[in-house]
């Protein structure tokens, strides 16, 4: 910037807070009030009041209380539910309990910003109900009754994420811009900035906070020097500050991502038959095969085996050799005619296109008891068997934990002696089917809810 005489001028910034301003009741012409107080403003350069380009920064407080927002202090729970759609994080300590929770407006704060500093005893303060819509109201009233186009911006105390401490925010926002994107500038060296986009609004909040303040009785502060983020128009408001659902890395907090995880797990394992060709890291491979370590199994035993394949030639053989078995099966025993044969043989591509295939088996020479009799021998076995489901299950559902798609297909349990003879492993040695495994090359839908009324069942049924 540069004055008349032509000697350059450094951008500057000028915060004041308005004193004066009463103790606000519902039915308040809030508008007024501060119009009244900022008229004794005075200004470093000598002049006073309101002027077009300035940045009203309201404490939301007062804005609540202009507008009615006053309840009875009831049950504070019942009163952060009422004001919130979900808790994201809960921390219990000796003095209290803090719930971090999600507000109508997407906001993200404790308690749902619900607020017993600075009222009388026996009653809170809550948000506004629409902050954008009451600042955008504030600026026109001060446009009216001064001439002046201001911006407005309401403001609340949070807590941020990683940072002790707390800072005001904008949650409400008329005619200042809340973004300003930089994405495509060039830095002072040349180099196109690819992510940076500057919290405006929140950053005007955070400066008048530091001449406000809740003990300091100040809840307006007016900031000159911002004109060139002030807007004809009301602009998007504080909305724009909120970041979607979707794009929100911290969508719970630690202990309750922790629980959600232990609860959905297995839902997340979902059967997926199209995979990309993107690689699938052995650590995976070799967690997942450490979960399924984790099952239950008979007599303190470990009788799971795993043979992982991706482009071994032996894997071409085996699948070569499981559709010969298959085939003859269907034309043999099923009298099944080609067509039909080749539309069954099909199912089984999926082993051949995924990235890797996982063979487990059960070795029931691994600690299995042996019985004279034939009923206890195959109640034996069957425990074996159950544990080796056990342990498969375990293994897809950390594979789906870290994102990748699993298909199980039972075909190497029709064909046992098959493949241990392609593969060249004990006869005690039971397939328990091959796992698929790859990225999907789409999303898996949504699992719907399953009605467990007819597999419950009670006794006698």
């Amino acid at each position: 910037m540069t004055p008349a005489s032509g000697t350059p001028v450094s951008p500057a910034l000028q915060v004041i807070a308005v004193e004066g301003i009463p103790n606000i009741q519902a039915g308040d012409d809030l508008s007024s009030m501060i119009i009244a107080r900022c008229a004794s403003l005075v200004w470093p350069d000598g002049s006073s009041g309101l002027a077009s380009g300035d940045v009203v920064v309201v404490t939301s407080k007062i804005v609540s209380k202009s507008e009615g927002r006053v309840v009875a202090a009831a049950s504070r729970d019942d009163l952060i539910d009422s004001e919130s759609i979900r808790t994201l994080a809960t921390k219990v300590t000796e003095k209290n309990t803090t719930r971090i929770v999600e507000t109508p407006h997407g906001l993200v704060m404790a308690a749902a910003g619900i607020d017993a500093s600075n009222i009388e005893t026996g009653f809170v303060v809550l948000l506004p109900t629409d902050p954008d819509a009451s600042a955008s109201r504030l600026r026109t009233a001060i446009r009216e009754k001064l001439g002046a186009e201001v911006g407005v911006v309401i403001t609340d105390t949070m807590g941020r994420a990683w940072r002790n401490g707390l800072t005001d925010n904008a949650i409400g926002v008329a005619g200042v811009e809340s973004l300003n994107d930089h994405t495509g500038r060039a830095d002072a060296y040349g180099r196109t900035l690819e992510m940076t986009v500057v919290a405006t609004a929140d950053e005007i909040a955070s400066a008048a906070d530091l001449v406000k303040g809740k003990a300091t009785g100040l809840p307006v502060a007016v900031v000159r020097g911002m004109s060139h983020a002030v807007e004809a128009d009301d602009g998007p408001g504080a909305r724009a500050l909120v970041r979607p659902r979707g794009e929100d890395l911290f969508w719970l907090g630690t202990r309750e991502a922790l629980i959600e995880g232990r609860r959905t797990a297995s839902e997340l394992r979902r059967t997926v038959r199209a995979f990309t060709d993107a690689h699938v890291s052995e650590a995976s491979l070799d967690d997942a095969i450490r979960s399924a370590a984790t099952a239950p199994a008979p007599h303190h035993s470990r009788p799971w085996r795993f043979m992982v394949l991706r482009d071994e030639p032996v894997r071409g053989e085996l699948l070569d050799a499981m559709r010969e078995r298959w085939a003859n099966d269907l034309r043999i025993t099923d009298h099944m005619d080609e067509a039909s044969i080749n539309r069954r043989l099909a199912r089984g591509d999926v082993l051949r296109h995924a990235p890797v295939i996982v063979l487990p088996f059960v070795d029931l020479d691994s600690g299995a008891h042996s019985y004279p009799d034939a009923a206890r021998g195959a109640a034996e076995r069957d425990m074996f068997m159950v544990s080796g489901g056990a342990a498969v299950q375990s293994l897809m559902i950390r594979l789906a934990a870290d994102g990748l798609g699993t298909a199980w297909i039972s075909s190497t349990m029709f064909c046992a002696d098959v493949v241990r003879q392609v593969l060249s492993l004990p006869e005690t040695y039971e397939p328990l089917g091959a796992v698929a495994v790859g990225w999907p090359a789409s999303e898996p839908g949504a699992r719907e809810r399953t009605d467990i009324g007819d597999i419950r069942i009670m006794p006698g049924q």
